[in-house]
């Protein structure tokens, strides 16, 4: 059984635990001062999904598997009962998972991310990602040039970055599995959340400014989660936890309190 690489902030405190899980080609190092502020009230943990960060590699890439990872997780941690949140692809992973282990989630949040069907969207970052020969490159620096040929946004660049490092043969490479990734696309992200019920308390949180949670998919959404509510965060796209920490980390105290 392997399971999933994290770091635990609050393990000294009693209540219920949170598991927190990051995007596609994210690693738990973007959820750091998250972690660091929750960890103050309670046991939080801060994820690396499977094939991403320092979590394991797997051919294998799909929301059955990732929820089943989750269930893992627990066990070997011996948590009964936690709070999940998920930001994009991790919010897809624990919507599966609540709908799958409904006993074992006590309040759920998703982040920017609605139980359906995703067009594909990310073909010109992967293919950034591809362009890159790590035979060839001896720098951050050189990789991020490459990246500038085919994706616009600065900070996207820079995202992608933090999956730079350096492996055993001194070469640069890519934390996460590129491979599967690429080849399992949309195993994960043009598949919707199996049908189900979750009847807990789910938080919805979208960007202001984010376009993955539109008015027509509350329907969707109170089918599958009829204890859910809908929040956007003002001055927020896709990254709201990045774009606006404060009002975003101040809606998950309020609602898990």
């Amino acid at each position: 059984m392997k399971i999933l690489h994290s770091k635990i902030y609050g393990q000294e405190f009693s209540g219920t635990p949170l598991l927190v899980f990051h995007g596609l080609f994210g690693m738990l190092d973007n959820w750091g001062s998250f972690g660091k502020e929750f960890g103050e009230m309670f046991p939080t943990h801060i994820i690396d999904l499977r094939n991403h960060g320092k979590s394991f590699h797997s051919d294998e890439m799909n929301l059955d598997a990732m929820a089943e990872d989750i269930l893992n997780y627990m066990k070997f941690h011996q948590l009964e009962k936690v709070n999940l949140l998920g930001h994009s692809l991790g919010g897809k992973t624990v919507m599966s998972f609540a709908i799958l282990y409904p006993e074992k989630v006590d309040k759920l949040i998703v982040v920017d991310m609605a139980p359906k069907a995703y067009p594909p969207h990310h073909q010109g970052i992967i293919k950034a990602l591809q362009s890159v020969d790590f035979s060839v490159v001896q720098s951050r620096q050189e990789v991020e040039e490459i990246l500038k040929q085919y994706i616009q946004e600065k900070s996207v660049i820079q995202f992608l970055a933090k999956n730079l490092y350096w492996d055993e043969n001194k070469q640069l490479a890519w934390r996460f599995n590129l491979k599967t990734l690429a080849e399992k696309y949309n195993d994960f992200v043009a598949s919707p959340i199996k049908f189900g019920t979750f009847e807990g308390e789910t938080l919805f949180i979208g960007g202001a400014k984010s376009n993955y949670i539109l008015p027509q998919d509350e329907y969707l959404i109170k089918q599958q989660f009829p204890h859910s509510h809908i929040i956007h965060i003002a001055n927020a796209g896709h990254w709201v936890q990045a774009e606006n920490p404060k009002d975003f980390n101040q809606a998950v105290k309020e609602f898990l309190s």
